[in-house]
């Protein structure tokens, strides 16, 4: 009896205590927009434009996304609103927000189509997806960029591509085209990777069918060489012969002085410590 009454208690101060939770939450909530909207009360179009650039120019991006986005709310039509909604996508992406920031450039993409800065939106876009997934470690230390989640990578060549093909003249090209060939080779490595996977699983017939992938839709990649030397050891392995020289004949006839990265092993001492650790791709 004691212990029900004690629960009964119990269950009592918590459902009390949860609307007053939820109350003082609000209470902090709309204090904190109140001072906001304190703070740029006397603001006209010219100073929020002028203090969201001098944030971005001091890399205080999180200020400068406050700024742009209570100036946008005040002034939807105003003359800097195109620019405020441009420069808002880059502060986002720089404030490590890339749903934001995408989302952002895609609004003025949709909203400003013949802006004579359109063809930024879309490069940002491809930016914003090139960098995502790398995180701290990766900023300081080298890592594989192909062992990453391909899917940013596919997004990034694809924004890029638009942006070449609706402006072919854009200043951006450049190095879009740059960044391009370096996400078609990591893409390539990515489908190489896997390809080794299944070498290592013994999983032969599906580890020559992501090489054969590889050298139809890559090539002219690093990644070519070593998947015309994973098809080698995958034929021979399930006893193909033939079709195992017949990938040593292309290898040779394209690399006669050997793979400029090395000889294949699927057995490297780095893949070994891969599996005893069960990091699997």
């Amino acid at each position: 009896m004691r212990l029900l009454l004690a629960k009964s208690i119990i269950i009592l101060l918590i459902s009390l205590s949860l609307p007053g939770c939820e109350a003082l939450q609000g209470m902090i909530s709309k204090d904190s927009s109140s001072n906001k909207e304190d703070e740029y009360k006397d603001w006209d179009e010219q100073r929020f434009h002028d203090q969201a650039k001098e944030a971005l120019d001091n890399k205080n991006f999180s200020k400068a996304v406050s700024i742009y986005e209570s100036m946008e709310a005040r002034y939807p039509f105003g003359d800097y609103t195109p620019q405020a909604q441009l420069n808002v996508a880059y502060a986002y992406y720089k404030n490590d927000d890339p749903e934001a920031a995408i989302a952002a450039a895609d609004r003025f993409i949709k909203t400003h189509p013949r802006n004579p800065h359109v063809d930024y939106a879309y490069y940002l876009k491809g930016l914003v997806n090139y960098n995502r997934g790398i995180g701290f470690i990766d900023r300081f230390l080298p890592t594989d960029a192909s062992q990453r989640d391909p899917g940013p990578a596919r997004d990034s060549y694809d924004n890029f591509k638009e942006l070449m093909t609706r402006f072919p003249t854009s200043m951006y090209n450049e190095d879009a085209k740059l960044r391009m060939t370096a996400l078609r080779n990591n893409l390539a490595m990515y489908e190489v990777h896997v390809a080794d996977f299944y070498m290592r699983r013994k999983a032969y017939v599906a580890a020559v069918n992501r090489a054969n992938h590889v050298i139809k839709e890559y090539d002219r990649t690093p990644a070519i060489p070593i998947a015309l030397q994973i098809m080698q050891d995958g034929y021979r392995k399930m006893g193909l012969e033939e079709l195992a020289a017949d990938a040593e004949r292309v290898f040779n006839l394209n690399y006669p002085n050997g793979a400029p990265m090395g000889e294949y092993k699927s057995d490297t001492f780095i893949q070994k410590a891969w599996d005893a650790m069960g990091l699997d791709h």
